[in-house]
């Protein structure tokens, strides 16, 4: 674990650290024992989040109505599709207003939300090369986290340049939705998993930085919400993009 100083603890004048050596080993165990505790609540609940988007998809994917609602007419199925991003931007930029429960249980509705949007995913690819390609993003999500969690190098510009490259991303997106090209689609889903890749081990380390900044405030609960929803989208747009080479078509 990366040893990170605690700013609270620090001689504003000296720069040095108050108290003596007993004192501050005792508050800086105290204070991994919290970070321990606050990375592992956002993983829990990323983890629990990316588990009920699974259990809705596969839910709505057997119904009847799927099929017609997902790819047949009516503005049904836009709802369903832009509705995860409403609940992403209510949480982003009302998170100051929101109480901890009221983002928690907007976490959990977007997550539920977003596994009806993602339930087309079992009309068109096999069920057993959506478990292989779950499995290998998670084993890639874990690595990449880990890294991101115990690395002492500073991923600030890299993380700068990785959401420089999502819109990069989103734009070619858009513009092969006219172009219909097989190669282009293959260029971008390759793309989107390094970048992902890269974010996961940005995000990871952001989060930890945080737990600095929130710690001993009110704040606490609502930060491991947002660093949840994070990786959650970190996990599922790798997941997505890695299906386009790992996925076998029904």
């Amino acid at each position: 674990m990366a040893n990170w100083p605690d700013p609270r603890t620090q001689d504003p004048i000296s720069g040095g650290f108050r108290g003596g050596a007993i004192g501050v080993d005792t508050q800086s165990a105290s204070f991994d024992a919290g970070l321990r505790s606050y990375m592992l609540s956002v993983y829990n609940y990323m983890a629990s989040g990316v588990l009920l988007t699974g259990l809705v998809a596969m839910l709505f994917a057997r119904s009847p109505a799927a099929l017609n609602i997902l790819f047949g007419p009516g503005p049904l199925k836009y709802v369903i599709m832009f509705a995860p991003l409403g609940f992403v931007m209510v949480l982003s930029f009302g998170i100051n207003k929101l109480s901890t429960n009221a983002a928690r249980g907007l976490f959990w509705a977007y997550s539920a939300v977003m596994g009806l949007s993602m339930a087309s995913i079992f009309l068109v690819y096999t069920g057993g090369s959506i478990a292989q390609t779950f499995f290998a993003t998670s084993a890639a999500f874990a690595g990449l986290s880990l890294f991101g969690y115990t690395t002492k190098k500073d991923l600030s510009a890299f993380g700068t340049f990785l959401v420089m490259g999502v819109f990069g991303l989103l734009i070619a997106m858009v513009i092969n939705i006219f172009l219909k090209s097989t190669v282009m689609d293959l260029a971008i889903s390759a793309i989107g998993v390094l970048i992902f890749a890269g974010l996961t081990a940005y995000d990871t380390q952001k989060i930890k930085s945080a737990y600095y900044q929130v710690a001993g405030t009110d704040f606490v609960g609502k930060s491991v919400v947002m660093g949840a929803l994070t990786l959650y989208l970190d996990f599922v747009n790798m997941f997505m993009f890695l299906l386009r080479f790992m996925g076998n078509r029904d």
